[in-house]
């Protein structure tokens, strides 16, 4: 059996350098924030369940989180309704598009939280009166699976909620459906915000690394969420985490990951780690290319899959 690396002393930035090699994918153009990505950057980081970081050049490089903030929402609505939030949402994979126009037939729930419905609702159950303070909610959810607070890039969530067509007829769908219990215009703004907040490379692997620790900040010390929420959100990621790649992802990668369009996958493998990739050329699913190469790379050479026998 070939000697597994140890992740204090993997060298990321010789993994970054095989990457750029790699020139597939396009990089998302649904904002015009997005659209003008530079597809050249490429980073890696590795939170350690003792707080230790390991990271490539540019992991400092800020990007919006976008779809990444997924798991982390839902976890703050499973927190703030004290598990209420799995009975509002479904918890299958859909073989759909993140932003289908679908709903569970017969209940009208979203499939997943892990799709733009599923992410929509997951926001507007968060604790708080109206948008603006839901919105502050969740900017502080955030900022404790950090260890610090994040800022959102205005222009990003003004042109998320301006321009999120299908996320306001997905919120008008669960309005309808008798699902979602904000006003859409609200709902889509929540959400809009929290896709806006800006992150690195290190951040998001911190936050990554709080889910792979069962819920507690390793750089903090401090419990963001119960272990059990922890579990559910990473059991979600799992099947979920990818859309319609989630499959295969689990195959190939075997560690439960979320993807976004803004090219970053954060990564959480129980009690092993917390990583994040990111890379904004995406392929068909909307995954960062060169990120799944990263992390297949990661999971091989670390031994993270969680079906391989060690």
């Amino acid at each position: 059996m070939t000697a597994l690396a140890d992740p204090r002393r993997f060298d990321l930035d010789a993994l970054r350098e095989r990457l750029l090699d790699e020139r597939d994918g396009e990089v998302d153009t649904s904002i015009p924030q997005l659209a003008t990505a530079d597809p050249a950057l490429c980073a890696i980081a590795l939170v350690l369940p003792d707080g230790s970081i390991r990271s490539s050049v540019q992991a400092d490089a800020p990007f919006s989180v976008q779809s990444a903030v997924k798991p982390f929402l839902f976890a703050l609505a499973l927190l703030d309704t004290d598990g209420e939030a799995l009975d509002r949402v479904g918890i299958e994979p859909t073989g759909e598009s993140f932003d289908a126009l679908k709903l569970e037939s017969g209940t009208g729930r979203p499939p997943n939280p892990m799709v733009n419905a599923g992410a929509l609702l997951t926001a507007s159950l968060v604790e708080g009166a109206d948008a603006s303070a839901r919105s502050a909610r969740i900017a502080r959810g955030l900022a404790a699976f950090a260890g610090r607070d994040l800022d959102v890039d205005e222009d990003v969530a003004h042109n998320e909620h301006l321009l999120g067509d299908r996320n306001h007829a997905l919120a008008h769908l669960m309005r309808a459906e008798g699902t979602l219990h904000a006003t859409a215009d609200d709902a889509v703004e929540v959400y809009a915000r929290a896709c806006a907040t800006l992150v690195d490379a290190e951040t998001l692997a911190v936050m990554g690394a709080t889910l792979a620790c069962g819920g507690v900040n390793p750089r903090t010390g401090d419990r963001v969420i119960p272990e059990r929420v922890a579990r559910d959100v990473v059991s979600v990621m799992a099947t979920c985490g990818v859309y319609d790649g989630s499959g295969r992802w689990m195959r190939a990668v075997g560690v439960p990951a979320k993807s976004s369009v803004s090219g970053a996958i954060v990564l959480s493998a129980p009690g092993r780690l917390g990583a994040a990739v990111v890379s904004p050329p995406l392929d068909a699913q909307g995954t960062s290319v060169r990120g799944r190469l990263a992390i297949e790379a990661l999971s091989d050479e670390l031994g993270l899959h969680a079906f391989a026998a060690h």
